[in-house]
């Protein structure tokens, strides 16, 4: 038996005028879809569960929002850019869904999904592995400290590339060395260029 959350019933109310008829459509295609769903509020968001959470539904401003919680699965990796967040951009009017037979198969799929106990697909990783090219710089300052050597070559790839892109990044002479200096502190201690900020 689905169960209704007032706070889906206030959110709609609260929404824009254009908002109001495709947050409805959306909640009774949902329901359609999946019986069982239960409604929710997470990230101030209507959120619709059933073993897990299968989609969400979002006003803004002047558009919708319409997501489903495992879409590589729906639509493989889809890499179409889009103006919004969601699986089908900005949703000004009904018209612009899929028909509601083919929105209640994904509610469907996604249900089933998370009835197996499946989780979303992860993205796949190359198979070859990301190579970083280090200012030389930077890689001949490493190469006088053992100790930072050491724990950089231990950093995760997304902290040696802060690491490269600050000292790449800087416009005069004087703020690169500065900046490697600080670099070769930092590292020495094991912390990632962005440490403040953790």
């Amino acid at each position: 038996m689905s169960k209704k959350d007032p706070r889906i019933d206030a959110y709609i109310g609260k929404a824009a005028p254009f908002a109001k008829p495709i947050l409805k459509h959306l909640r009774k295609v949902i329901h359609a879809g999946c019986p069982e769903i239960e409604e929710t509020i997470k990230w101030q968001m209507p959120t619709f569960e059933h073993e897990g959470i299968v989609c969400f539904a979002a006003a803004f401003k002047n558009h919708c929002a319409l997501g489903f919680w495992k879409s590589r699965r729906l639509f493989g990796t889809q890499s179409a850019e889009r103006e919004a967040m969601g699986n089908f951009g900005r949703i000004t009017s009904v018209n612009d869904l899929p028909d509601d037979q083919t929105l209640i198969g994904y509610v469907q799929k996604i249900a089933k999904l998370n009835e197996a106990g499946l989780k979303g697909a992860t993205p796949r990783r190359s198979a070859e592995k990301r190579r970083l090219v280090l200012p030389t710089d930077l890689k001949s300052a490493l190469e006088k400290n053992p100790r930072a050597k050491k724990a950089f070559e231990d950093f995760s790839y997304s902290h040696r590339k802060e690491y490269a892109e600050w000292i790449a990044g800087a416009k005069r002479a004087e703020t690169r060395e500065r900046r490697l200096k600080t670099a070769i502190q930092w590292i020495a201690k094991g912390k990632p260029q962005n440490w403040k900020y953790m």
